[in-house]
């Protein structure tokens, strides 16, 4: 909870497919998004569960392909929790310079320099040791890393075999797959 990461989303979407399944309900997914988009912007993700592009509040998902095979994938939560009616009330999102669907087609190599989670700027500036994990991150080679949604959990692309051993706080829990 309060790490980015969607959990209490994924939550809620789930029971509402248990729901649906559990008394056969025979409620279609379009239907299932409806209702679980009234319960947050970003739960209808959770009820196909594919990689999108999510616009809008984060109901309108449009289908994406991104090909992670030969990545590592670095995933570290510091333990903070980040509120995200503050992380909300905090943001002044940018405009994108670039068309996010075609830009997340190019290889992660690219996406360092031209994608950007718009909650760094006032997460980073209230929390600096999650803007510090990012840093580590591209400093042990990481070829893409940015904060997951409204933070805290940052996660990092890896093209090489990486050894984070030491590098972060103990109390930090450490993802690789």
């Amino acid at each position: 909870m309060g790490a980015g990461l969607g959990g209490g989303s994924s939550d809620a979407a789930f029971v509402l497919k248990l729901i649906n399944h559990k008394y056969q309900l025979s409620i279609g997914d379009e239907k299932l998004k409806d209702f679980a988009l009234e319960l947050g912007s970003d739960c209808p993700f959770f009820i196909d569960s594919t990689a999108c592009l999510a616009t809008g509040r984060g109901e309108e998902m449009h289908p994406v392909h991104i090909d992670l095979s030969g990545y590592t994938i670095v995933l570290i939560y510091p333990g903070i929790h980040i509120s995200t009616p503050w992380a909300f009330s905090a943001i002044q999102p940018t405009e994108k310079q670039q068309d996010l669907q075609e830009l997340i087609s190019h290889p992660p190599e690219v996406w360092k320099h031209s994608m950007f989670n718009d909650f760094e700027i006032p997460v980073f500036k209230e929390y600096p040791q999650i803007a510090e994990i990012k840093k580590t991150l591209y400093n042990q080679g990481a070829v893409f890393s940015a904060m997951s949604g409204s933070g805290s959990a940052v996660y990092g692309l890896f093209k090489q075999k990486l050894s984070l051993s030491g590098l972060f706080d103990s109390s930090f829990q450490v993802f690789i797959f």
